[in-house]
């Protein structure tokens, strides 16, 4: 998809009418041929296309053409959202540049009126950087104003500027963390990343107690969380949860005004709990969560929905509720066709999951279909960890469903795409839990057998052993579930209580 098409996509009918009338305004002539192109592209007619070009002397005219119209675009787009952005940065940013304005015709009074009325929003948000701003529109003009001591707004810009510089820290830490990340998750990248997260932290000054907003609770929940998913271990990040729980508790007459990182903040809690196997109190942070989607007029649901209900989902399947599970993940599919790519491949491969361990080997076919790119094409949109994933589950259902062809075939490639990698991210029990599904497909009688059938036991023990993660445990489930003659679902639940000792459960 080119880029004049991606930014149409983005208009909504009423812009797309706003757009045509901004070009017929800006239009001098009538053959432009710009208002065409852009209808063109809502019908992707290339005989419109065509038309526009077979009377230009040469391609050059239309590449022109093109470049005009994308500017327009850039123009109209910027335009519009700085008319329609009715946020508190937005009013303060507004303020400033008015009172600005009203500095230069000498309408002083005004002027510091307005600078006091931004000051006020921007605390009220903790926007340290328009607060820098405001302190220096203050000093500067200080001398207009001599009734207020200037040693007081000096002394508010220099606690500001405490802040804004650590914010501005954990902000170039939190970049190349998550710099870092995306090259472990989409191009396999090997990193010790406990030790990458310690010298960043030290190289940039970062305290984790000092004073949190909002925003860098995000941040640091952020980098948490990926790194217990790297680790397979969400126990590690625990301090942070609590101390999360803590700030929102103390912060609540703020939550409305940082809505963005609030609703990010309560999935990151929701998601710790469920990864712990604590379903009961990943289930109360999600009905936190969906109240915090309705607010300002359901502004970040469409943003976050899939997101929650694959969680709400995951919650209902692993408390025993499987049906009501499938059923919130199938209605999350149909009725959110234009959300997230990313998370709607998390919520359909879930379901494939589920559909397994129900035994409806039809409907999880039907789904893993729609999975049909390269495992290199998920690599680098969906990451290295979840394509490893997305492969396990695909040979599983290919065993399940006995295509004994088709799983060998998958597991000969999964062996030669990933086998060095996992052994050298210290993941060998996917290698040998691949190896049990390798004997297990060539030779199905061998689930009899004495021998192998300890070597299963064995297995599952040493994995409890390790770090807790109930992806994990639901893989091994499907072995578990062959060896001791039992359906999956039942086994999936059985060994939730051995992995997860102090599991709640409704």
């Amino acid at each position: 998809m080119n880029a004049l098409q991606e930014i149409a996509n983005m208009m909504n009918e009423t812009e797309k009418k706003a757009f045509i009338h901004y070009l017929s305004k800006k239009n001098k002539r009538k053959d432009t041929g710009n208002i065409e192109l852009f209808n063109s592209l809502k019908t992707d007619d290339i005989k419109i296309t065509k038309n526009i070009t077979k009377d230009k002397k040469s391609a050059d005219a239309y590449h022109a053409l093109r470049k005009r119209l994308y500017d327009n675009m850039i123009d109209f787009m910027a335009n519009r959202s700085f008319e329609n952005d009715t946020s508190q940065e937005n009013a303060v940013l507004r303020l400033i540049v008015v009172s600005r304005l009203f500095f230069e015709h000498k309408l002083t009074k005004t002027a510091f009126k307005c600078l006091a009325k931004a000051e006020e929003i921007a605390l009220s948000i903790e926007h340290f950087s328009l607060l820098n701003e405001i302190y220096l529109t203050q000093i500067q003009f200080a001398h207009f104003n001599l009734s207020e001591p200037i040693e007081k707004i000096i002394q508010k810009f220099k606690s500001n500027k405490k802040k804004l510089e650590y914010e501005e820290q954990l902000n170039l830490g939190y970049a190349v963390l998550r710099r870092e990340l995306a090259a472990i998750y989409h191009e396999g990248r090997i990193v010790d990343f406990q030790a990458l997260i310690k010298s960043t932290i030290e190289t940039n000054g970062i305290s984790l107690k000092q004073g949190l907003t909002f925003k860098s609770l995000y941040q640091i929940l952020f980098i948490a969380n990926e790194y217990a998913s790297i680790n397979n271990n969400y126990a590690l990040i625990q301090p942070f949860v609590l101390k999360s729980y803590r700030f929102i508790s103390r912060k609540n007459d703020l939550t409305d005004r940082h809505l963005y990182y609030h609703i990010y903040i309560l999935y990151f809690i929701a998601n710790f709990y469920f990864r712990n196997g604590q379903f009961t109190e990943s289930l109360s942070y999600l009905d936190l969560m969906f109240t915090e989607l309705q607010k300002q007029s359901g502004k970040y649901y469409q943003r976050f929905c899939l997101r929650y209900f694959l969680l709400l989902a995951f919650n209902e399947n692993y408390l025993g509720h499987s049906q009501k599970a499938i059923e919130i993940a199938e209605k999350a599919l149909s009725s959110n066709k234009k959300a997230d790519p990313n998370d709607s491949n998390d919520i359909r491969l879930m379901l494939i999951v589920f559909y397994i361990q129900q035994n409806a080997g039809r409907n999880a076919v039907k789904e893993m279909a729609k999975l049909n790119h390269t495992d290199n094409w998920y690599e680098k949109k969906m990451g290295m960890d979840w394509t490893i994933k997305k492969c396990l589950v695909e040979i599983l259902l290919h065993a399940q469903q006995e295509n004994t062809e088709l799983a060998l075939s998958r597991i000969k490639s999964f062996k030669r795409r990933y086998k060095k990698y996992l052994l050298t991210v210290d993941e060998e029990r996917v290698v040998q839990y691949l190896l049990f599904a390798e004997q297990y497909v060539m030779k199905p009688e061998i689930i009899q057998t004495q021998k192998f059938q300890k070597e299963i036991e064995d297995f599952i023990i040493s994995a409890q052993n390790g770090p807790k993660d109930i992806f994990i445990m639901s893989f091994l489930s499907w072995l578990v579930a062959k060896v001791r003659r039992k359906t999956i679902y039942e086994t999936t639940l059985n060994l939730l209580t051995t992995y997860f000792p102090g599991m709640h459960s409704s």
